[in-house]
Parts: C-alpha cells; sequence; structure tokens
C-alpha cells in the first residue's frame, strides 16, 4: 500500500468535516456562526480553495462534536490513497 502524502490526509480530513456538517444538517451559514468563522471561510474549505489554519480546524471540529485528533485518525485510516472512500 502506498503511503499517504500530507495532501491526501488533507483532502481526507476536508471530506471529514463535510461529511460530518451534513450528518448534522448544518448549513454553512450555522457551521461558521458555531465556530465563529466567516460562511466563506467554510465554503472556501469545502472547496479546497482554502487551506485552514489549525485554529480553525479546531473551532470546527469542536462546533461538530468532536475533536480535531478524532477527524486526522479517521482521515489517515481512510482507504484509498487520494483520501476518498
Amino acid at each position: 500500500m502506498r503511503r499517504k502524502t500530507a495532501q491526501h490526509i488533507h483532502n481526507a480530513i476536508v471530506d471529514i468535516l463535510i461529511e460530518r456538517r451534513k450528518e448534522r444538517r448544518l448549513s454553512h451559514e450555522k457551521l461558521a456562526s458555531l465556530a465563529g468563522v466567516h460562511r466563506t471561510t467554510i465554503s472556501h474549505i469545502e472547496n479546497r480553495r482554502r487551506n485552514p489554519t489549525l485554529l480553525v480546524c479546531l473551532k470546527l471540529a469542536e462546533s461538530l462534536g468532536c475533536s480535531l485528533a478524532e477527524i486526522v485518525k479517521a482521515a489517515e485510516t481512510r482507504g484509498a490513497p487520494d483520501g476518498r472512500k
């Protein structure tokens, strides 16, 4: 199995953030409000036009009811080397 690169893990983290937001039926606006960031920040992260800072990742994870460590661990264990299911 090929070793995952940082970009693969980043893509998987974004995928997981999207999945968890949708599971909780949160709009970009609602998640942004909970996390204390601007709505366009969420959109830009999900569309991979912006890389979130560690602080933003921590805020998003907390707002989604989990820890950043859980998200990173899940991203590292995703099956496909490109970070997709």
